[in-house]
């Protein structure tokens, strides 16, 4: 029997991964790299490497587009996500949502708790799972610590669709999809939820589709 090849090093493969440049490849569900939770960042990748990692991050996440992009949805087992919302929405979906435009953020080891006990509820889509939308209850409020990519100290709350945005990334990086947390009865095709559920909140999908919303 032949001997197991020995593990590329996670900094020759993030090497290799990047040398093609522009957008990177988008791992989808059933990959184990999505369930097998991520290394605490210490380091493992070069400054000038890790800069260039989190820059990849950021083209491929607008590129997507999406509001948010967790290493392990490139295929990287550490614990970083990039964020950033423009926020294009109507006025009565910003009020219903407290979707308010959020800066370029690079979480490094981010962990997230609750602020309070309220929850929110909300169609939710992820760009590990195209194609498709599901109803998540979520904190409507987290405290979200964690350091950025210089190694300066992250501590701050957040509120309405911003800690949805912290949740769901944070989630991958412990192996987690927003199916876990969803109600599945509302698992809803992207053009069906145009169709029909195109509404600030999911009040109307919940009662037609016969789930329960916090």
């Amino acid at each position: 029997m032949a001997a197991p090849s020995p593990r590329v090093p996670l900094a020759e493969r993030v090497e290799e991964l990047l040398a093609p440049g522009g957008p990177l490849p988008i791992v989808a569900a059933g990959a184990p790299v999505l369930r097998s939770g991520t290394e605490r960042y210490e380091g493992q990748l070069d400054p000038a490497l890790l800069a260039r990692f989190v820059e990849a991050l950021r083209v491929t996440m607008h590129a997507a587009p999406g509001v948010g992009l967790a290493a392990p949805q490139v295929g990287v087992e550490l614990r970083i996500a990039v964020i950033e919302d423009p926020a294009p929405v109507p006025e009565e979906v910003r009020m219903a949502r407290g979707r308010v435009p959020q800066p370029f953020r690079v979480l490094v080891n981010p962990s997230y708790e609750p602020v309070g006990s309220g929850r929110a509820a909300f169609f939710e889509g992820c760009l590990s799972v195209p194609g498709y939308q599901a109803v998540v209850a979520r904190h409507a409020e987290v405290r979200l610590t964690g350091e950025d990519e210089h190694g300066r100290a992250l501590d701050e709350v957040f509120a309405g669709w911003a800690a949805r945005i912290v949740q769901h990334e944070t989630d991958h990086l412990d192996g987690l999809l927003y199916l876990d947390r969803a109600e599945l009865r509302s698992l809803t095709a992207n053009q069906t939820a145009l169709e029909l559920w195109a509404h600030p909140t999911p009040e109307a999908a919940a009662e037609a589709l016969g789930f329960e919303l916090p």
